[in-house]
């Protein structure tokens, strides 16, 4: 794609491939014989969902919630409202909440203690991208993809207005 607000590759398309085998795999040994269901969160997680649970080999099932942070565009404000929230119940399950990015780690922070407070058997984060310079809480994550620089991130599920999203690396926007 041609298009000049897309700058540098922070991380190609042969390294999310074999950097989401090798999650995945993982995820495999870690839930072998449990209840897995993986709750991804909506719009950005869905390409990395997608692929992700391809290269899991033990039965799973899927769950979306949806949130919108309130805040400026390019920074959150931990102020969380859910839009869609899971269609299951989640009481004495294993649950792994799949993210595309932790950048402050408020919106996670959030969607942990809701997930948390429904009695789930476990809860843990499968985060494609982090962004360490950027965290402002603790939140450890169990399964992380990849660390990246503080910079605006698109493709690969992340957008920048909507869009994007096809890519299939992950880049820096150019503002």
């Amino acid at each position: 794609m041609n298009d000049p607000a897309i700058g540098a590759t922070l991380v190609s398309s042969e390294e999310l491939q074999v950097r989401i085998a090798e999650l995945g795999a993982a995820i495999t040994r870690d839930y072998e014989g449990r209840d897995l269901v993986m709750v991804g969160v909506l719009k950005g997680a869905v390409l990395f969902l997608a692929d992700l649970m391809r290269h899991i080999d033990i039965p799973c099932e899927i769950d979306f919630m949806a949130v919108s942070s309130y805040g400026s565009q390019t920074d959150s404000s931990g102020v969380v409202r859910i839009l869609k929230d899971l269609d299951a119940s989640i009481q004495g399950r294993d649950v792994l909440i799949v993210e595309d990015i932790i950048d402050s780690g408020l919106t996670l922070q959030y969607l942990m203690r809701n997930l948390g407070a429904r009695d789930p058997a476990s809860l843990e984060v499968c985060s494609l991208l982090t962004k360490p310079e950027r965290l402002r809480v603790d939140l450890p994550a169990k399964y992380v993809g990849f660390e990246i620089p503080d910079e605006f991130a698109i493709g690969y599920g992340l957008d920048h207005a909507q869009r994007y999203r096809n890519l299939d690396y992950v880049a820096a926007l150019v503002h």
